[in-house]
């Protein structure tokens, strides 16, 4: 099992930036595909990004294709999502998400999340 803990969300005015943090338990940090997804209210979970086992392979969905990165340091057990010129579209609770098997766009697939973190962009 792993458990995941969410930083670095906050208050910021559009075109600002934020990065969030996924700080994980356990030994095996690395084993695991690793994603972001994000709830805005009234609205439905959705994918924001994901990143596989070692890093080397990542995926974003269009709407924050170019303002956002992920990254994972397996060193430290942490992922990463640095986020520039947010909008208030972008205004969420973010979560991070850790599965064995998967690293993928269907919020089904992850078995571990993290509490959230609230990101409110104001215009």
């Amino acid at each position: 099992q792993v458990q995941l803990v969410e930083s670095g969300g906050g208050l910021v005015q559009a075109g600002g930036s934020l990065r969030l943090s996924c700080a994980a338990s356990g030994r095996t940090f690395s084993s695991y595909g690793l994603g972001w997804f994000r709830q805005a209210p009234g609205k439905e979970r959705e994918f924001v990004a994901a990143i596989s086992w070692r890093g080397g392979s990542t995926s974003y969905a269009d709407s924050v294709k170019g303002r956002f990165t992920i990254s994972r340091d397996n060193a430290k057990n942490t992922m990463y999502l640095q986020m520039n010129s947010l909008k208030p579209e972008d205004t969420a609770v973010y979560y991070c998400a850790a599965d064995r098997r998967n690293w993928g766009r269907n919020s089904y697939d992850y078995d571990y999340w993290g509490q959230g973190t609230q990101v409110t962009v104001s215009s």
